[in-house]
Parts: C-alpha cells; sequence; structure tokens
C-alpha cells in the first residue's frame, strides 16, 4: 500500500485527554454556556450539559492531553522491533513542550510522517489546538497552514482502511480484531480515562493503555501493508530520555 515509505519514518502516536475539570460546577458560569452551545448538536434532547460534560475531553477547547505515547521502527540486522514511551502528567504544557522537542529534534525531515487512528479528525489537531492555547509555536510536522494536501506528513489509519469511503467509520478494537491484531483494549477503554485520572489520579494505566494503542496502530499499519505483525518481545517500552531515533538524517 505504501512500499515508498519507509516504516522507519513514521512515528506512530495516540493521545488521551480529560475535562478541563473534574466537575461541571467547577466551570464559570460562561464557560458553561459555552460548553451547552458547542454541545447542543450532539446532545439534542437527551442529555442536558452538566450530563455530558463528562465527554467534555474529547473537545480541545474543553478538554486537555494527559499523554502522548509515541512509537517508532528500528530494523537492524533484519530483526525489526518497536520502541515506545510517553509523555504524560498533570502539566499539559509540559507534555506538549516535549512531543515538540522530539518532532523538532527527530522527526523534524521532510520523509517522516506521523501516524495515528482518526489522527487527521482527532489526535492531529487537538495537539495543534492545544499548543496555540498554551501559546507554543508549531511545529513544521503540526503547521497545516498554506500546505497543499500532499504536502501534510500524516497517515491516519482510519483512512487508510475507508478507501475511498468518507462514510465508513471503524474503532480500532473492531480493526484490530478483524485484522487478527492483539487487541490493545486489556485494561481500559476512552471512556474511562477520566475518573482514573481525576479519581484514581493513576497516571501509569493511562500510560499504559495509551502505549498498547499506540503499538496497535503500528501493528494494523504493518497489516495494512501486508507485512507480519510484531511479536510482543519485539515491542520495546523505554523511558523518553532515552527514546533516541537512530534516524535524525
Amino acid at each position: 500500500m505504501l512500499q515508498n515509505n519507509d516504516i522507519e519514518n513514521i512515528l506512530f502516536l495516540d493521545i488521551e485527554t480529560v475535562p478541563q475539570n473534574e466537575m461541571w460546577n467547577s466551570l464559570s458560569s460562561e464557560e458553561k454556556e459555552l460548553f451547552d452551545l458547542k454541545t447542543k448538536y450532539q446532545r439534542k434532547e437527551e442529555y442536558s450539559a452538566e450530563e455530558f460534560y463528562q465527554r467534555a475531553g474529547i473537545w480541545a477547547e474543553f478538554g486537555k492531553i494527559v499523554c502522548i505515547s509515541v512509537g517508532y521502527f528500528i530494523n537492524k540486522n533484519e530483526i525489526k522491533t518497536f520502541r515506545v514511551t510517553s509523555f504524560s502528567g498533570i502539566d499539559e504544557r509540559k507534555i506538549l513542550l516535549d512531543f515538540k522537542s522530539l518532532l523538532e529534534n527527530h522527526f523534524n525531515q521532510k520523509q517522516h510522517l506521523l501516524c495515528a487512528h482518526n489522527g487527521k479528525e482527532f489526535d492531529f489537531p487537538y495537539i495543534a489546538r492545544r499548543m496555540v492555547i498554551h501559546g507554543i509555536q508549531l511545529p513544521d510536522k503540526l503547521n497545516l497552514f498554506g500546505k497543499k494536501p500532499w504536502e501534510i506528513a500524516h497517515l491516519d489509519t482510519l483512512e487508510l482502511w475507508k478507501f475511498g469511503d468518507y462514510k465508513h467509520y471503524t474503532s480500532l478494537k473492531l480493526l484490530t480484531y478483524v485484522l487478527g491484531v492483539p487487541s490493545p483494549k486489556e485494561d481500559i477503554d476512552g471512556s474511562e480515562v477520566a475518573g482514573i485520572f481525576y479519581k484514581e489520579k493513576n497516571i501509569q494505566r493511562i500510560v499504559d493503555y495509551c502505549e498498547r494503542d499506540t503499538v496497535a496502530v503500528a501493528q494494523v499499519f504493518l497489516r495494512l501493508n501486508n507485512q507480519p505483525i510484531l511479536q510482543e518481545d519485539a515491542v520495546v517500552s523505554i523511558k523518553k530520555e532515552a527514546f533516541q531515533p537512530l534516524h535524525n538524517q
């Protein structure tokens, strides 16, 4: 499918987000009104804005990023491995700056691509919007202004699976199942992340979940290119300080 792209030039990623505030009552009256207006179409008459606030993390205007997991392939001596790490915590600005530093120092060349599942509709714009809100200058890989479609360095496994059918949506969980990829949803799903962040205060559990999704995106990409998936021992989780891709040229 993408024979001309060196898989080692692709940075796979996934993000986890939560509402900016744990409780609806923590919002100002203006924020409550704006959230009401923003979500009116999705809520219809089924939910009040307050009842719907548990889903606020899916909008960059009302949510925040608590984890960005990234991974890349290394093919050494014909042995393919996948290295994964995460930027996470309660300081969203630091998460974004650390991720930006990775892009600018190691994935800043023309041949480098970003890949996520539904990334073009969610992950990539969400990260960019949160950077703008924090006053962080966008790295080139996320700055789409003035670029032609073929100049945008983004891949999306959902888009690849659509094969041009723009009405079609397939979750990562379903796609891993039909392609024979080990399911990443072993412990939690996205609807539980906010509770784990605010009530359990268990960032590591979120990191583990986010990294499994990142690995799953890479595995799906392999299958879409008719390549064998990685075995469990080929996936290496490392500290972000040691996350130094070999292809910096």
